[in-house]
C-alpha cells in the first residue's frame, strides 16, 4: 500500500507542476488564451478552475503523504517484530576460581 501511495503522490506532483506552469499570476500564460472564450460563452473562467485544481492537488499530496507515513510506520513495526532475534538467557557464568596469593 505504501508503494501505491508513493506512486499517487508522484503523479499528483507531476500534475501540480504542469498546472503551475500553465497558469500565470498576472493572468497571462496558456490560461489567458482560453479565458476570453469562456467568458463570452458564459462558462466559468479557466483561471479559476486552474487555481481550484492546484489547491486540490496540494491537499491531495498532503493527505497522501500523511497516510503514507502511517502505512510506512506500520510496515516498519511489523518488519521489526518479525525480524527480532530472540536471545535465550545464558546460564550465569561461574565465578573464576580464586588464585592463590603470591607471596
Amino acid at each position: 500500500m505504501y508503494i501505491f501511495l508513493t506512486i499517487l503522490i508522484v503523479i499528483a506532483a507531476i500534475l501540480l507542476t504542469l498546472l503551475v506552469l500553465v497558469q500565470n499570476s498576472k493572468g497571462g500564460g496558456l490560461a489567458a488564451g482560453f479565458a476570453g472564450g469562456n467568458q463570452v460563452m458564459g462558462a466559468p473562467k479557466t483561471a479559476d478552475f486552474l487555481e481550484k485544481a492546484t489547491w486540490t492537488l496540494v491537499a491531495i499530496i498532503i493527505a497522501f503523504s500523511i497516510v503514507s507515513v502511517g502505512f510506512n510506520k506500520g510496515q516498519q513495526i511489523a518488519t521489526e517484530d518479525e525480524s527480532a532475534i530472540v536471545v535465550e538467557e545464558a546460564a550465569p557464568i561461574a565465578p573464576a576460581a580464586e588464585l592463590p596469593e603470591a607471596e
